[in-house]
C-alpha cells in the first residue's frame, strides 16, 4: 500500500527506518517485504527519521556493526539477539603496498575477518532482523557463494530453516561453506542471473510462502548492511572520510551503498563534507558496467560471464546504472581487469601486506594498480581499496605450494640453496 511521502509508520522494530522509498520517482511506501515500486518498477530502499546520532554514542556501542544501529533498520535491542555480530574489521595500513605502487597513504578494508570471512554476513545481518519482524519461517537467497554462506550460518544462529540457490560449478570451499550449516544448499544449471529469475518465481508462488529472500522480497533490508562498511571506515580513519576508494561490483548494491553511507555521515555532521571520489572494479570477464562507462552508456548491456572471480559474475547488475551516476557524480571511473590480473594482485596484496584475498578482492587490488599505472587516481591523496573475502574460499585461483622438500638435516637444507 502506497503511502504520502510526508506520512510517518508508525512501525517501530525498524529503529530509525520509517518507510521504503522507490529511489526512480520517490514513491513511498510502508515498511514491508516488497522490493520494487507499483508505479515506476525502480528499486526500494528504507528512508529513516535518524534524529541526533553522536560520535560518543556510536564509540560506546559493541565492537560489531550493531555500534551503528541508530542508523539500521533494526530494533534498538539489536544487539540482545541471536545474530553473527558481523563487522569492525581491520582497516590495515598498507604501507609496503603503498610503497610499490606509489601512493602516499593506502588503506586496505579486510572484510575477510566477518564470521564467515566475507562482507555478506552484515547485509545478512540486518535481512535477519527485517525475516524476524515479518515472521518469515525460511530464509533464502540467490548466491554466487559468500552470501549462500552467510545466511545458512545466520539462519542457524537465528533458528531459520534456510534453503539457498547456488550456480552449478561454484568453488568447493563456498559449497562446503554454505552446506555445513545444515540448510539445504540447491545447485541450479545456470549462471547467477538465472538463479535469480527462479527465486523471483518463488517468492510469487506458495512454495515460498513464508520464505524471506535475503536478496530479493528483504532486498531494501539487506542493501542497508554495506552502509556499515562507510562508517566503519570513516570512523577508523578518525571520523574522516577517505579522498578516494576502490570497491568491487557484483550487483553494484555494495558500492550505492557506501556512497549512501557517506552522505548519512555528512548530513548528520559526523564527518566534514568535503570531496571523495569513489571507484568501481570489475573483472574483465564480468565487466557490463565497466563497459558501459568506457562507451558513455547510462544502461547496462547484460553479458554472460566468464571469469575466476566469480563472487563478481552478475551479468545483469541490478545496481549497474547508479554505479554509473556515482563514479561521475564524485569523479572516480569503472574499471575492469582480466583474469591474470586478479591472480597477480592477489599475490600482491599477500606479499605486501599479509592479506589473502579472493578473487574479489584481486579484482579491486588489479583496478587499483591499474588506475596508478594508467595515471588516472591520484597517488598523493588517502585511499582505501576493499578486500570482501577470504582467499581460502578460492584456493583453486592461485597456483602456490611448497618451496622445496629437503629431509630433516641442516645439510639437506644448505644443499638445497636455501640457507
Amino acid at each position: 500500500m502506497a503511502i504520502a511521502a510526508t506520512e510517518p509508520t508508525s512501525v517501530r522494530s525498524f529503529g530509525p527506518g520509517t518507510a521504503l522509498s522507490c529511489r526512480e520517482c520517490g514513491q513511498r511506501y510502508e515498511l514491508t517485504p516488497k522490493f520494487a515500486c507499483e508505479f515506476c518498477f525502480g528499486p526500494l530502499e528504507v528512508a529513516y527519521d535518524f534524529g541526533t546520532v553522536t560520535r560518543e554514542e556510536i564509540e560506546s556501542g559493541p565492537n560489531n556493526i550493531w555500534r551503528y544501529r541508530s542508523l539500521l533498520p533494526v530494533p534498538t535491542n539489536v544487539a540482545e539477539l541471536p545474530n553473527m555480530n558481523p563487522g569492525l574489521t581491520p582497516l590495515v595500513r598498507a604501507d609496503r603496498l603503498a610503497a610499490e605502487l606509489g601512493f602516499d597513504s593506502l588503506h586496505v578494508k579486510d572484510d575477510s575477518g566477518n564470521p564467515t570471512h566475507s562482507f555478506k554476513d552484515r547485509v545478512v545481518a540486518i535481512a535477519v532482523e527485517a525475516a524476524r519482524t515479518f515472521g518469515f519461517t525460511t530464509l533464502s537467497c540467490s548466491s554466487t557463494g559468500n552470501l549462500a554462506g552467510a545466511v545458512g550460518a545466520a539462519a542457524a544462529r537465528a533458528g531459520f530453516e534456510s534453503c539457498v540457490f547456488i550456480p552449478a560449478g561454484l568453488e568447493e570451499a563456498k559449497v562446503v561453506m554454505a552446506a555445513v550449516y545444515g540448510g539445504k544448499v540447491v545447485a541450479i544449471d545456470g549462471n547467477y542471473d538465472d538463479v535469480n529469475r527462479f527465486c523471483s518465481e518463488l517468492i510469487g508462488d506458495p512454495v515460498g510462502e513464508g520464505w524471506g529472500f535475503v536478496n530479493v522480497n528483504l532486498r531494501p533490508y539487506y542493501g542497508e548492511g554495506s552502509k556499515t562498511l562507510a562508517y566503519e571506515i570513516a570512523e577508523q580513519l578518525g571520523w574522516r572520510l577517505p579522498e578516494q576508494i576502490v570497491i568491487p561490483i557484483a550487483s553494484g548494491s555494495q558500492l550505492t551503498k557506501i556512497d549512501k553511507g557517506f552522505q548519512e555521515l555528512i548530513k548528520l555532521g559526523l564527518v566534514e563534507d568535503r570531496p571523495y571520489k569513489i571507484f568501481g572494479a570489475q573483472a574483465t570477464g564480468c565487466s557490463p558496467v565497466a563497459k558501459a562507462w568506457e562507451e558513455g552508456h547510462d544502461v547496462i548491456q547484460p553479458v554472460k560471464p566468464d571469469t575466476i572471480a566469480k563472487s563478481l559474475a552478475i551479468g545483469n547488475p541490478a545496481d549497474g546504472p547508479y554505479v554509473l551516476d556515482i563514479a561521475k557524480r564524485t569523479g572516480g571511473s569503472v574499471e575492469h581487469v582480466g583474469d591474470d590480473e586478479v591472480v597477480d594482485a592477489i599475490r600482491l596484496l599477500a606479499r605486501t601486506e599479509g592479506v589473502f584475498a579472493e578473487t574479489a578482492g584481486g579484482v579491486t587490488t588489479g583496478v587499483l594498480r591499474k588506475l596508478v599505472r594508467e595515471g588516472r587516481i591520484d597517488t598523493k591523496a588517502e585511499t582505501v581499496v576493499l578486500n570482501t573475502g577470504d582467499g581460502l574460499k578460492t584456493l583453486n585461483a592461485v597456483d602456490a605450494g611448497v618451496t622445496a622438500t629437503v629431509k630433516p638435516t641442516l645439510a639437506a637444507f644448505t644443499a638445497a640453496g636455501l640457507a
